[in-house]
Formats: C-alpha cells, sequence, structure tokens
C-alpha cells in the first residue's frame, strides 16, 4: 500500500476514550497515550476508570475497563464531557461507553469482537455495528485481532500472547489520528520487557503496524492536530495524584530533617501510595506494610512517638478502622499524617469508583471531643504541595492531621510543573530541648506546657535525658502530663486542643475567589470538583451571570473570612460528590441556606452538570 494523504485539521482541544475488557490492556494504552500527549506540551487531564469486579468475566458490561484523556492546547480542567473518539474492543464496552461520544463523534470498533457470543455476553439483542443504531457517529470498524495475529504470525509467539498486544495495534492508529509522537511508546516498550525479547518486538512491531495503518488507508476522513498549550515556562512532567502524594511527603521529609515512616494496609485507591512511596529509602523514608489497618495507624503513631513523620494511608472503610488510633493520636498530641484517598462507599461500597463521601466522618469520626485538622487536595499536581502542608502542619502543631483525596485524583493525571524547593514553606521542627523546657519545682519535665503562639506542646522522643514522661489515653494534667480525673481540667484541656486546631487558621492566607468577587452565585468546592467547578463558572460567566468560584484548602479549621466571602453573593451552590456533607458543615458553621448539588455515581461531575446547575440557582429555581 502506498500512504494516504489524509487531511490534517487543527483542533483547540480532544477528548478519547479507550475501553475494553481488563485484559485488553485499556489502562496501559491510555497511559502511553497520556504520556505522548504530555512530550507534544499539551494540557491534559486523565480518567481511569477500572472495574469493580476482580476478574470480571471477559465480555460483560461490569467487566469494562476505560481511560478517557482530554487534551488541548488551551487550559483543560476536567477530562472532558462528550468523547470525540471512543476505541471499543468490544460489545460491551461500546455498550457502557456510547452515551459519552459525541454525536458526529468518532467509534474504532474491533469487529473481531462483534460476534454472537461477544454480542451474547454483552447482553446486545443486536449487532449495533450493523443494525443502524450508530448512523449518527463515524464508525471505522477494523479487523483488530486479525491484523494483529497476521503481523505476528512468525513471531513463535501463542495466540494468546499475539492476542494480548493488539492494544498497541490501537494505540498506534491513535497516534497516527491524532500526530502523536509514536517513540515514547518504543521507549516505553524496550524498558518494560527489555528482558523479554521476543515480547518487546512483538509490541514494538505491532505499535508500528498500527501507526503505518492509519497512512496506507483511507479509513479516515481527516487526522487531527493539537498546537502545544501555552504553559508558564518550567520542567514539567506528566503526573498522577497518588505520585504527587508520595512526592509532597519525600519534600516534607527531606525539607524538615526527619525520617518517615509509613505503615499501611493495602486497600483500593490508595494502595499505589504504599509502591511508590518504598522507592525512596535513599531519601530516608522507611515503608511498612501491616497485618490491617489497626496496625498501620499503631505503626504509624508509634513512628511519631519515636520522632519520625509517621504517616498512614486508606480508603474510607480503612478510615473508619483507624478512628480510635487517631483520636490517640489527637489526645497524644503526636504530628501523624493520614492519607484518605475516598472511595464510593458505604461499607465496602464500590472499591474502584471515585467519591467524596468521607468528609464528615474526616471532621467528627471520633468518640469524645476530637477536632483534628483536614485539609483536601484539588488536582492531581496539588496532591504534593496538600501533603507537604499536611506534614508541616502536624508537626508545627504536634497534632495528627487527615489529608483526603479520592480515586480520581488518585488515579488521575495531568502536567505538573516542577517546583522549585526553595519555593516550599520552612518546615518548622522544634524537637524538645531538655535545656529550655519547662519544669516544675523538682525538675521533672512538664511536657504538656504550651508554646504561646501555637498551643503546640513539646515533641519529645523517647531516649532523651532528661525529658521522661508519661503518655497514654488516659486524660492528662495540664501541665505534667500524668493521669488526671479532674474536672476542670478535662475542660480546659479539651478546649486548648480545640484552640489549637482552631488556632490554625490564622496562618492561612485570604480565601482565593475566582472570577466575580461578588454578585448572584458563589460557587463554593472542596476536593476533586475544582476543575469542573472552575470550567463551568467560565462558562457562565460568559453567557452574563456574576459567579465567583472560592474552592477550600482546609475543612477544619474553615479560614476566617469564609464567613465574609459568603456574604457578598445572593447564593451560595456547593456541587460535592455525597449527599452534601460540605452544605451540612456550613451550614451549621454559617446559618446560610446554601444550595446542594449532590451526585453520587462513582463518576465525577460533568461540566455541563454545574453549569445548568449555575443557572438555575441564579434564576431562583
Amino acid at each position: 500500500m502506498s500512504a494516504t494523504t489524509t487531511p490534517i485539521q487543527q483542533v483547540s482541544d480532544v477528548t478519547i476514550l479507550f475501553a475494553g475488557d481488563s485484559g485488553d490492556g485499556m489502562q496501559l494504552t491510555g497511559s502511553q497515550f497520556t504520556l505522548a500527549t504530555a512530550l507534544a506540551r499539551n494540557d491534559l487531564a486523565t480518567l481511569p476508570d477500572f472495574p469493580a469486579e476482580i476478574r470480571a468475566p471477559a465480555g460483560t458490561t461490569y467487566g469494562v475497563s476505560g481511560f478517557q484523556l482530554h487534551f488541548g492546547e488551551v487550559a483543560i480542567h476536567t477530562p472532558g464531557d462528550e468523547v470525540d473518539l471512543l476505541v471499543a474492543m468490544n460489545p460491551a464496552a461500546l455498550k457502557m461507553n456510547l452515551d459519552r461520544v459525541r454525536i458526529g463523534g468518532a467509534i474504532i470498533a474491533n469487529i473481531d469482537s462483534f460476534k454472537q457470543r461477544d454480542l451474547d455476553l454483552a447482553r446486545s439483542d443486536s449487532n449495533p455495528l450493523e443494525d443502524g443504531s450508530l448512523s449518527g457517529y463515524e464508525v471505522v470498524a477494523l479487523e483488530l485481532t486479525k491484523l494483529t495475529r497476521e503481523a505476528l504470525k512468525d513471531s513463535g509467539l501463542s495466540t494468546k500472547d499475539i492476542d494480548r498486544s493488539k492494544n498497541m495495534f490501537a494505540l498506534g492508529l491513535a497516534l497516527w489520528l491524532y500526530t502523536r509522537p509514536i517513540e515514547p511508546a518504543r521507549e516505553w516498550l524496550k524498558g518494560k520487557f527489555a528482558k523479554k525479547e521476543m515480547i518487546r518486538d512483538a509490541n514494538l512491531l505491532v505499535l508500528d503496524k498500527g501507526y503505518h495503518y492509519g497512512e496506507t488507508v483511507e479509513a479516515f476522513a481527516a487526522r487531527y492536530e493539537v498546537a502545544p498549550a501555552k504553559l508558564e515556562p518550567g520542567t514539567y512532567r506528566s503526573i498522577r495524584g497518588n505520585e504527587a502524594l508520595a512526592l509532597g511527603l519525600v519534600a516534607a521529609t527531606t525539607k524538615s530533617g526527619l525520617g518517615l515512616f509509613y505503615g499501611s494496609y493495602p486497600i483500593t485507591p490508595a494502595s499505589e501510595l504504599l509502591h511508590a512511596l518504598s522507592k525512596y529509602k535513599d531519601f530516608g523514608v522507611r515503608t511498612f506494610q501491616a497485618e490491617d489497618e489497626i496496625a498501620a495507624a499503631g505503626s504509624a503513631l508509634g513512628a511519631a512517638f519515636g520522632g519520625q513523620l509517621g504517616v498512614t494511608a486508606t480508603s474510607g472503610p480503612g478510615l473508619a478502622l483507624k478512628g480510635e488510633t487517631i483520636g490517640l493520636a489527637m489526645m497524644t498530641e503526636l504530628p501523624m499524617v493520614i492519607v484518605d484517598v475516598q472511595r464510593a462507599g458505604p461499607s465496602t461500597g464500590m472499591p474502584t469508583k471515585t467519591e467524596q463521601s468521607d468528609l464528615l466522618m474526616a471532621v467528627y469520626g471520633r468518640n469524645g471531643e476530637a477536632p483534628i485538622p483536614v485539609l483536601a487536595a484539588r488536582t492531581p499536581g496539588d496532591c504534593f504541595e496538600a501533603a507537604y502542608e499536611a506534614a508541616r502542619v502536624a508537626v508545627k502543631y504536634t497534632t495528627p492531621v487527615i489529608l483526603l483525596s479520592d480515586g480520581y485524583l488518585g488515579n488521575g493525571a495531568e502536567p505538573w510543573q516542577i517546583p522549585d524547593p526553595d519555593s516550599l514553606k520552612p518546615f518548622e521542627v522544634r524537637l524538645a530541648n531538655p535545656d529550655s523546657v519547662a519544669r516544675d519545682d523538682d525538675g521533672a519535665f512538664l511536657p504538656y506546657v504550651r508554646d504561646e503562639v501555637t498551643n503546640a506542646r513539646p515533641w519529645a522522643p523517647p531516649g532523651v535525658a532528661g525529658l521522661e514522661h508519661r503518655l497514654g489515653g488516659l486524660e492528662k494534667d495540664a501541665r505534667s502530663g500524668g493521669v488526671s480525673y479532674d474536672p476542670e481540667n478535662h475542660q480546659y484541656m479539651t478546649d486548648i486542643r480545640a484552640a489549637k486546631v482552631a488556632g490554625i487558621a490564622n496562618e492561612f492566607r485570604p480565601l482565593e475567589v475566582e472570577g466575580d468577587q461578588e454578585g448572584d452565585v458563589l460557587v463554593l468546592g472542596w476536593g476533586s470538583t475544582y476543575g469542573t467547578i472552575k470550567a463551568a463558572v467560565d462558562r457562565a460567566r460568559s453567557q452574563g451571570l456574576r459567579v465567583g468560584h472560592a474552592h477550600l484548602r482546609w475543612l477544619n479549621p474553615f479560614p476566617n473570612d469564609l464567613g465574609a466571602v459568603l456574604s457578598k453573593f445572593s447564593e451560595v451552590l456547593i456541587p460535592e460528590l455525597n449527599h452534601g456533607q460540605l452544605v451540612r458543615l456550613i451550614r451549621e458553621r454559617f446559618l446560610l441556606p446554601v444550595k446542594s448539588l449532590a451526585k453520587i455515581q462513582g463518576v465525577p461531575f460533568k461540566t455541563s452538570e454545574i453549569e445548568e446547575a449555575i443557572h438555575q440557582t441564579a434564576s431562583g429555581n
């Protein structure tokens, strides 16, 4: 075949979705396309979608795995509302994702997986490639399996291994269609399968075949080219939220000079944090996989007692199990970071789907009066700063801190400008000095005499002569730390611990409001809704509405100026991936009739959903 002269169209942004069985390698395909896109200097946002069933039967709708990517030369804040290209490896993938494809969008379908058995597994009454139901789309039906087998017929691989390579054909074709560089995928394959030469060579061959297939057939009306985004000068890398969390914690241990101990028990979608941190032993990081969530929390608290930066991570079910230990950390006033990568609940819930349903548990989920600081990351890259800030505050104020992320942030990716280490906030570490601590008349160390500014007590690791003291979960004397049942002492200790947490707000910067500074509607958000809210507010303002957007980093304590910001708008709308948990906190604190936009479907908001809610709120509906 000779190369075609397919015309190239310039577009500002594109959304593509790879979908198939778990064994079809859709996450790998999407990740490699993302890498190529990052190296092409586009802004991007991703939405990996994992099946909730472990090893679900192949070809079924509940076994579909997807990877959505939105990229462009313009600022990208969301993984996209509508898909421009869907690569569907079987009928189930097409059935589950067709409603996400815009009318007129393109669909590449592996026709070899649209046999009657495949249709039956997907519970499709007819073949959508033949019944006219796809008439509104540009459909390219490829014999993807056959083409892969023909390319590798002399490879010496088994049919099973050959079929596993068909995702590389799809990747090569998609790279050609959107004029992405192919070399990054080649280099990745060479490194990944360096010791498996047959697998390496087979995948490289099929990758090239897919790319050249686009060049030699007239299957597409056009190719598409997306110019590089106008990003701020700097050094960038593509980063996922869990990777950024790990790097933020490594930065904290480096800037503080403290060793970092990470104790965890595997739980989706937080498990990757253990894998990521285990690579940084040279930076003083020690990782420990415990036998359960309670042991993980206990090990991190023990490390904090020993003078280390104690960290543990989990998801909703694990946060519930860690509750008593977090309360003990609050009572003993030791610095500890608890990362909660939230997932859909309740109970085991939907482990691979995202949600923001742990806010109230983070703020209130301990017995007794046990307030602790709670903050949230807003984008995958922002997870770095959030992790660093959580560790900094924990050490400065000798308190446990809960950091909220979620499955969308943890698994999603975006371009991240690598920060200058000197730009990070100074890390104050004040371990107790035997020569300067408060003592009673007999010279005994008084471990609960506090700093006058922060209300933090001295952090006194064991084994230091002159700093011997008692520690435990029973109420402490306000000076000696000994067990106390005195009613007034208990009142004082309860109040001073709460005052310490509340006082953290005194160092917050003024709450930033994007868009209009006063007007019709303030959209107030937290966590992973940031990008979608930002995009929706921009659209609403372009249509003449006076709309602002404030996004909370700190959820406990609230910023001191939050009430003043709320008062500048006629209405306040709060979108959340829960039943309105921030709404409850705002109503409780400020007695305002704020409006809730709740979504509990295991997927993020679409920009159009929030945009519509803004218009309805502004009109009084």
